[in-house]
């Protein structure tokens, strides 16, 4: 079985630069090719729904220099929302917008209406996104509404990821073994993949073994089958 929705952790771009003894911002080029890369072979294997967990909301406690060849690396993605368009893709992007450079989050939201109707592969790309920010964003929301008793299903409708699926998988590469404030909610009853293989090194192949894997387990959701239950 084909997971509908992939959610990925894109690791390992830094070590993958230094062990081939080049600056760490050519990690993060050869990382942003492999989500392309990815992206193309989520739509072709047939998958809904990608996420990529881009920058987090402790990224920003990186050196500088980083911090800013990771935004202009973000406008350059942003530019190409026209590709996306005319792919069919629909583009999400979640997390705290309001702290990203003005004109990236003005792309992010021009980017979002364009493509809002597109019925192909969503990709969805956290930028300045951490979970525990994400909860208490709605549970503000939700006091900010009047209310005083809420459900699940109000909390879901106000997570950033309101008009998306939960993820079925997420995969996390580079070896390490934690969630590390990614969909923390959304991801309570998903299948978990920890791979050695480092985000640069991510392609087609890796992606079908990741189905591989994931198609021989059984998903039970608390109870003793595999029935599946939508979020």
């Amino acid at each position: 079985m084909t997971p509908s929705h992939i959610a990925f952790i894109m690791d390992g771009n830094g070590r993958w630069a230094e062990r081939r003894h080049l600056p760490r911002k050519y990690g993060h080029k050869m990382g942003t090719e492999a989500l392309e890369r990815t992206v193309e072979a989520a739509a072709e294997c047939g998958i809904k729904t990608v996420t990529f967990y881009a920058f987090s909301t402790e990224n920003w406690s990186r050196p500088q220099s980083e911090i800013d060849y990771l935004m202009d690396t973000f406008r350059k993605f942003l530019a190409r929302k026209n590709d996306y368009q005319e792919k069919n893709y629909r583009l999400v992007f979640i997390g705290n917008l309001g702290k990203l450079p003005q004109d990236i989050a003005d792309s992010c939201r021009d980017a979002m209406a364009r493509t809002e109707s597109n019925t192909g592969l969503t990709v969805v790309i956290a930028m300045n996104y951490g979970s525990w920010e994400e909860i208490t964003s709605a549970v503000n929301q939700l006091l900010a509404q009047g209310k005083t008793q809420v459900t699940e299903q109000d909390i879901v409708r106000a997570l950033y990821t309101s008009t998306v699926s939960f993820p079925d998988l997420v995969v996390r590469t580079g070896g390490e073994i934690r969630l590390s404030n990614f969909l923390l909610l959304q991801s309570a009853y998903s299948e978990l993949l920890f791979t050695d293989t480092l985000w640069p090194d991510f392609d087609k192949k890796e992606l079908k073994k990741v189905i591989e894997i994931y198609s021989k387990r059984v998903r039970k959701f608390g109870g003793l089958g595999g029935d599946h239950v939508e979020a």
